[in-house]
């Protein structure tokens, strides 16, 4: 063996696709920040209430209409009721985010699959299904909703159903359209000649690489939800009493809006910071996992 050994260079590791979006996410300084809004606002609907002093149902009733001050405890002041407006702003974040979170799970999983299917069959079958996608979006999407929420009652349970079913139509084109490119793959090919199913193929296979797309749609989803939500509960279709939104503190702040201005500021304050942040996101990972992006 000579003295004068070759020298090999280290063979690099790759990065996966997620890997390689995570690096890219971690460069848009706005989507970081808006990462960081986001997780303190979820975090203080969660936790912060259970510091407080007041609950967000709870009556003061030394406090009817009490403007914001520390030294009373209440810092967001009060409503006409004498309720916290500061824990009700944060038990509204909370409740805007839970119908906004389980809407868009129902919209990305009836979306991915009915498109994934719509796109794998193809043919007579795809045909159908498209076709009943464009009926459904030529209907008035708000309308609708409403339609929902006067015939069955206005239930929280199905606010975010009856969102999440009409929110899913974009998403299954997006997943039928990437669908018809991913079935033209050789591993695709490979799997249908090793004998798998067609229902074996598109879980597998198809549903897998369609986490990108699906990733950035779903992220994009929310922000709308929280306005459709929010949109609502304003006209007095969404979220009712007991509970409360976002939309329905800037309802209620809005009708005193010239006498107790503070009842719409911080609720709304909290829906723009949310909606603002939660953009903010899905543009970041729109960029990061958008492969005409990547270096």
């Amino acid at each position: 063996m000579s003295e004068a050994t070759e020298t090999r260079p280290a063979a690099v590791k790759g990065r996966s696709q997620f890997e390689d979006a995570l690096a890219r996410f971690r460069k848009n300084k706005a989507s970081v920040c808006s990462v960081v809004v986001l997780l303190s606002l979820i975090a203080a609907s969660l936790f912060v209430p259970a510091w407080l002093p007041w609950d967000h149902e709870e009556v003061d009733f030394t406090a009817f209409r009490a403007p914001p001050s520390i030294e009373t405890g209440h810092y967001f002041g009060t409503d006409q009721n004498g309720r916290d407006l500061l824990a009700r702003t944060l038990y509204g974040t909370r409740v805007s985010l839970a119908v906004a979170a389980l809407a868009t799970t129902v919209s990305v999983i009836v979306g991915v699959l009915f498109g994934a299917i719509a796109g794998y069959v193809g043919g007579r079958t795809d045909q159908v299904m498209m076709r009943f996608v464009d009926i459904l979006y030529a209907l008035p999407y708000i309308l609708f909703v409403i339609l929902l929420m006067v015939v069955f009652g206005r239930n929280v349970y199905l606010l975010f159903v009856a969102i999440g079913l009409l929110v899913w139509l974009t998403m299954a084109r997006i997943v039928r359209g990437q669908t018809l490119s991913i079935r033209q793959r050789e591993y695709i090919e490979a799997a249908h000649a090793a004998g798998l199913g067609r229902t074996a193929i598109i879980f597998r296979h198809v549903i897998p690489n369609l986490a990108g797309p699906v990733v950035i749609y779903a992220a994009l989803t929310v922000p709308q939800i929280v306005a459709t939500e929010s949109f609502l509960s304003f006209l007095g279709f969404g979220v009712q009493e007991p509970l409360t939104s976002l939309g329905t503190l800037i309802a209620e702040g809005a009708n005193v809006l010239e006498i107790l201005p503070w009842l719409m500021w911080f609720p709304a304050t909290a829906l723009v910071l949310l909606l603002m942040s939660l953009l903010f996101i899905g543009d970041g990972l729109r960029d990061a996992f958008d492969p005409h992006e990547r270096t």
